[in-house]
């Protein structure tokens, strides 16, 4: 191999003379040439983006493959520019597994049909995850990463071009100021008066040839400054640039961040329309798995459809248990039942059919018309024609008053 021998030497010996000036530095005996106050700023800044943005990346990262190794997996894939392999989401892998356990229990079993719904939903579940993992790594991850690998990567090698610059400009004013420094010495020797009569009267004309040297070394470092410091200068220039285009990286992640918070509302917001189509097919089905469960009046028929009373304030909208006893008539209420106005206290409970239940929440009545309820609490519940069938009518020693289904677990 051929090797440029002059070249080696010659940056053997610039590496040195940074390495001399750096340590110098850091031992408080050299000076150091500080830069502007709004350089400092923008390279102080310009860190800030690197490690915040570094930090965000790898917790969103986390936020959307919370698995280490499936993340360490991807990022193999990634360096070795290859396409990462489709993975299962759990959502869609609980879902694979309710379906198989559904062809097991029966699919047309009350548990087997409740397993297939579910499975569904957790697979659309799954999807609308790909999709939000997919619309996220490509508008928000994508821009991080290229930043970090790219012009990140083109700032830093300017800077460290720029420090050595900076050490080349301190060093030759260091060189400057010794032969300025030894040139004032060898002028003072020089204007001394010789004598003839010494036995070396040749020091007077090596004094003056030193004084010569000097002027030219005086000469060479003051031409090499001025080289060093234009470089210096061009290459704070240029890092200057990079340094003040952080604030269009800021710009475009801005930009990326609401498009990231626009996929994850999205991506929310399918996942609460799934899980209330999902409620509303198990609500449907509710009366079905229960049927004949209850322990009461297994004659009486089922009420007829009226107009609803005003739901419980905070209560969820579940659809009615219909295995709730029904009194078959009603002593002392008026026909205004059937328009939704239902005064509990005007009714008496049904000689059969009632049933025992256990208050999970605390709830506070809306009015006269409703039983407040504590949590664990037993409690008498029936069931009257023309009622809402979110709602029952609740017994506590003498009080009596409506109170909400969803708040309550019935016992046989």
């Amino acid at each position: 191999m051929d090797f440029n021998v002059k070249k080696l030497a010659s940056d053997a010996g610039v590496f040195f003379s940074r390495a001399m000036q750096f340590t110098e530095e850091k031992l408080g005996q050299a000076e150091k040439t500080e830069l502007d106050a709004h350089f400092e700023n923008l390279l102080a800044r310009a860190d800030y983006t690197k490690n915040w943005t570094e930090k965000i990346l790898r917790q969103t990262e986390v936020l959307l493959q919370p698995n280490p190794s499936a993340r360490v997996e991807e990022f193999l894939y990634e360096k070795l520019d290859r396409k990462v392999p489709s993975r299962v989401t759990n959502g869609e892998l609980l879902a694979q597994y309710m379906t198989e356990a559904a062809s097991d229990f029966g699919p047309g079993t009350p548990y087997g049909k409740t397993l297939i719904k579910v499975g569904e939903t957790q697979r659309r579940l799954g999807a609308a995850e790909r999709d939000f993992i997919h619309s996220a790594s490509l508008n928000f991850l994508t821009p991080l990463r290229n930043f970090l690998e790219g012009d990140w990567r083109t700032i830093s090698k300017e800077r460290r071009i720029l420090q050595n610059r900076r050490l080349d400009l301190d060093a030759c004013k260091a060189r400057l100021k010794k032969a300025k420094a030894a040139e004032a010495k060898a002028a003072c020797e020089g204007d001394a008066v010789p004598d003839f009569q010494e036995t070396r009267p040749r020091n007077y004309v090596l004094s003056a040839s030193a004084s010569a040297l000097w002027s030219d070394e005086v000469e060479k470092a003051e031409h090499e400054l001025r080289l060093t410091q234009t470089e210096f200068d061009r290459q704070a220039e240029v890092t200057r640039l990079l340094l003040e285009g952080i604030s269009s990286t800021h710009v475009n992640h801005l930009r990326c961040l609401h498009e990231f918070v626009e996929s994850q509302t999205n991506y929310y917001a399918q996942c609460y329309q799934y899980m209330l189509e999902l409620q509303k097919q198990l609500g449907s089905s509710k009366g079905e798995i229960f049927s004949g469960t209850f322990v009461g009046n297994a004659e009486s028929t089922s009420p007829p459809a009226a107009a609803t009373s005003p739901p419980a304030v905070g209560a969820a909208t579940l659809p009615a248990v219909p295995t709730i006893p029904v009194v078959p008539t009603i002593v002392g209420v008026p026909n205004t039942v059937a328009e939704g106005v239902l005064n509990p206290n005007e009714v008496k409970p049904p000689a059969s059919g009632t049933r025992k239940a256990r208050v999970l929440y605390d709830y506070e009545a809306a009015d006269s018309t409703e039983l407040a309820l504590l949590a664990d609490e037993m409690i008498t519940v029936y069931s009257l024609p023309g009622m809402d069938p979110d709602w029952l009518i609740g017994e506590r020693g003498n009080q009596k008053g409506k109170v909400p289904v969803t708040y309550l677990e019935l016992l046989s």
